[in-house]
Parts: C-alpha cells; sequence; structure tokens
C-alpha cells in the first residue's frame, strides 16, 4: 500500500470493477454453457419430431421455457439459445476468452455476428486473428478485451471484409442495388433523413458539410458543430448552396495498395473513417483526383515532413495527413470521432518545449483535447506510426487502438486476371510502367514476365509495422 490512503483506497474501487467485469464475463460462459446444456436435454427429451412443422414447435418450446426462466422476451431467449449454439460448435477461442475473463459478454456476441454466414474455415480464421497471439497474422494494437465493444466490432469487420472468400467487388456490386433513402417521422416535430450509398459517396458527404460547417463556426455562432453540419446539409438538399455558407470540395483519404491500384490484385482500399471499399471505388476516387491520396501512397517511403523540428508551431498539411493516416480517429481509448472532426494538437505544449513532429502529435476530438488541458489526463508514447496511449490521473496506463495494417498482396505472374479485376489499366495509368525495370531485361532463354520490381521496397514495411 502507498502512502495515500484515499488513493489507495481509489485504486481498490477500480480493481474491484475490473474484477466484477471479469466476473460477468465468467458467468456469462456459465450462462451459455447451461442454455445449451438445456437444450441439448430437451431435445432428448422429446419424441423424434415427424414433420419440420414438429421441430419448430420443439425448438419453439424450449425458446419459451428459457425466456420464461430468464424473465425476457422470446426473442432475446432465442438470441441467446442461438449465440449460445455458435460459440460451443463454432467459436471455441471466443468461449475460451468468455470463460476466462479477457472479453466481454458484448465482445463474444460481436464475434457471432461478424462470423455468421463463413465457412468454418473462414470464421476460424477471424477468431484467430483476434484471439490467438500464435496465429500467423495476429491483430496488432490493443488485445480484444481492451477495446470498446464498438472499436471491436469496427476492427472485425474491417478484417472480414479483407478476407472474405467473396470479392468485395462482388459483394459491393450487389448492395449498390439497394441504394435508397429512407425517412422515419418521430417525435416533438421531428424526423429522421438516411440515406443508404455507396461509402465514397458518403464520406464525401459528410467531409463536405463538416468542413462548411467549422467554416461558420466562430464567437457570433451559437450552434454547435452538430447543428451547423445538419443545418448546411438541409440548405445544400432544399435550395442549392445557401447563401454566405462556404462550399468547400471534399476530402477524402484513401489509401490504397499500389498493386490494387493499378488493377493487377483485388485487395481492398482504405477509406478513412469507414474501413475497407472495393478497389474500382479507390481507382475512381484517384482518378477524379481525391485530395491527399498521393501523399498517402508515397509518404511511408519518402515524401511526409514527419519531424520538422521547432522551425515552426504550425502543422503542415502534409503532416495533418499523416496523422489521419497513423491515427485514423480520436486516439482516447475508445473514442470513436472520424479524423475530420479532430484537433491536430502537440503532445508537449509548444510553450514547453514540444516540437511539431509526428511523434508530438496526436489528433483527439474536441471533447478529449478539452479533458487534456482541464484535467491531468496525459498522453504519451506517440511514435511515427502508433498514436499516443493516455495516462489516467490514478495513473494508469491505457494504450490506444493502433491500426490494424496487412502487408499488400503481390499480383499472381499469369497472363490472365481475376474476374473481378479490370481486364486492363485504367485509361488514368495508360503509358505508366510503374513495374518496368529497364535496367534489369530478361535474361538470356527467360520466357514469361520476371518478377516485378517493387517501386515501393518501404511500402510493406509501413504497412506491417
Amino acid at each position: 500500500m502507498g502512502g495515500d490512503p484515499l488513493r489507495d483506497q481509489a485504486d481498490a474501487f477500480l480493481d474491484g470493477l475490473a474484477e466484477v467485469g471479469r466476473a460477468e464475463a465468467r458467468l456469462a460462459a456459465l450462462k451459455v454453457h447451461l442454455a445449451v446444456g438445456y437444450a441439448a436435454a430437451a431435445e432428448a427429451l422429446a419424441a423424434p419430431a415427424k414433420s419440420p412443422q414438429e421441430h419448430t414447435a420443439q425448438e419453439m418450446a424450449v425458446t419459451a421455457e428459457v425466456a420464461c426462466v430468464l424473465t425476457v422476451s422470446e426473442r432475446s431467449a432465442g438470441a441467446l439459445l442461438c449465440e449460445a449454439r455458435t460459440l460451443t460448435a463454432g467459436l471455441p477461442l471466443t468461449l475460451a476468452a468468455l470463460q476466462a475473463g479477457t472479453i466481454s459478454w458484448q465482445h463474444a456476441r460481436i464475434l457471432c455476428d461478424e462470423t455468421a454466414n463463413l465457412e468454418p474455415a473462414a470464421a476460424a480464421a477471424l477468431e484467430a486473428h483476434f484471439l490467438d497471439p500464435d496465429a500467423v497474422n495476429p491483430a496488432r494494437g490493443c488485445p480484444a478485451g481492451e477495446l470498446v465493444p464498438g472499436r471491436f466490432r469496427a476492427k472485425l469487420r474491417a478484417w472480414r471484409e479483407r478476407h472474405h472468400p467473396v470479392s468485395i467487388e462482388t459483394r459491393h456490386t450487389k448492395s449498390a442495388a439497394d441504394r435508397r433513402l429512407e425517412y422515419v417521422p418521430d417525435r416533438d416535430g421531428m424526423a429522421w433523413l438516411s440515406a443508404y450509398l455507396p461509402a465514397d459517396t458518403a464520406a464525401g458527404i459528410w467531409d463536405r458539410a463538416t468542413t462548411a460547417a467549422r467554416a461558420l463556426q466562430g464567437p457570433a455562432e451559437a450552434r454547435t458543430l452538430t447543428q451547423l453540419r445538419v443545418d448546411v446539409a438541409s440548405e445544400w438538399l432544399l435550395g442549392g448552396v445557401m447563401e454566405g455558407t462556404p462550399s468547400p470540395t471534399a476530402q477524402v483519404l484513401v489509401t490504397v495498395p499500389v498493386f490494387s491500384l493499378l488493377g493487377l490484385t483485388g485487395e481492398p482500399a482504405m477509406l478513412d473513417g469507414y474501413g475497407p471499399i472495393p478497389p474500382s471505388m479507390a481507382r475512381r476516387l484517384v482518378a477524379d483526383g481525391a485530395a491527399s491520396f498521393r501523399r498517402v501512397l508515397t509518404d511511408p517511403r519518402d515524401g511526409a515532413p514527419l519531424e520538422i523540428c521547432r522551425s515552426t508551431y504550425r502543422i503542415p498539411t502534409a503532416l495533418r495527413q499523416w496523422l489521419r493516416l497513423r491515427d485514423g480517429r480520436c486516439p482516447f481509448p475508445g473514442c470513436n470521432n472520424p479524423s475530420l472532426d479532430n484537433d491536430a494538437d502537440h503532445l508537449l505544449a509548444w510553450a514547453d518545449g514540444g516540437t511539431t513532429g509526428i511523434s508530438n502529435l496526436g489528433q483527439p476530438c474536441r471533447r478529449h483535447h478539452r479533458l487534456k488541458h482541464t484535467t491531468t489526463w496525459t498522453p504519451v508514447n506517440a511514435t511515427r506510426d502508433e498514436p499516443p496511449g493516455w495516462i489516467s490521473p490514478t495513473g494508469r496506463s491505457y494504450p490506444s487502438e493502433q491500426q490494424d495494417w496487412e502487408p499488400p498482396h503481390w499480383p499472381e505472374l499469369t497472363d490472365h486476371r481475376a474476374e473481378d479485376h479490370d481486364s486492363e489499366p485504367p485509361d488514368w495509368l495508360a503509358g505508366a510502367n510503374l513495374l518496368a525495370d529497364p535496367g534489369e531485361p530478361a535474361g538470356p532463354g527467360e520466357s514469361g514476365p520476371s518478377l516485378p520490381v517493387d517501386p515501393f521496397p518501404d511500402w510493406a514495411l509501413f504497412t506491417a509495422a
């Protein structure tokens, strides 16, 4: 025990809360075991079903019994039984982590949801990536149990998109046909207006509205950023650009492997604030001149001014873009605020000798930026490739989530391409032979294409960092 009884008491309360969380996870694992056990016993006790209708009736009876004993709805009881069967039969690592108290019941349910409709081998690979430290390519950054459920789902979904057995191009084409605008009345004279549309279009609309809303902020403006954003979008939709409202160009930050950019592989690209997108969408964004793209591709080798010492307080555009690429969102643990809404901030204040370099910068949202300056919560230990972690007022360290980058895929050296790849490089790349090396002609007797020279030799090292 330390010399401060009050601090020791505060630490004991926090330790108790952590242990209660682990105990709740272990109880959830026990509930899974009991639910599956009862369902199996009830099935053994019942007479063999003589028809599909009789089998359905028997399942309804089991669900109703579980609902009554737990005092929950039959829908909730049915979900519990379904998830319990999935965990017991198909997700052994998830169930073991739940029993050990290293993940919560919410984490386990998310794994059940994100592995639904996957083949057993694909589900096992996804589970191993996040829960098996000895996997071939384990998840980087925080362990699964240290991510809040919302962020855990986002990382699971991103990995699932990259490794889904059906190409993202095929799935996107099918889903794009379902795009729609929905209107739902609500209370107090309000309503919800939502759109289901391609991710690049949605990201562009969101970024443009946010930038315009920020431009309207000032001492005389009483509306919040959230209110300004919806007011700007409403004016644009109803009457064009409203007078005095800026109409900025959307800044869509997209990261795409170079061979996917060339149409040689079908590897997904990553859209800032969203996740994996089809490579054709990324190629279209580049063709349309999406802001910041070229820097994202070339900076990992030699393009970005990662350290500019104390020559300037102002953070240049390239460095802000690198910050967005490194962090993806507010680096406070569990925060989901996207990059465009956040502030570029010196970890060690400029007035205290801090430099304007990537290892001394973070991008907290307004809430956590204020938390840093008004309390003793402190961001620390940022690096070129890792966002800062945080130290709480009690002295506990909380790591920040890291991007789960993967090395890019190299194309197969064949004379044909996969069905979902472009048959020819896009027109805007015509004549650009990035893979050729004029100093390395084919040797005598060689036939077919030789191994292409990597035009970005440090790219794989960066993405695997």
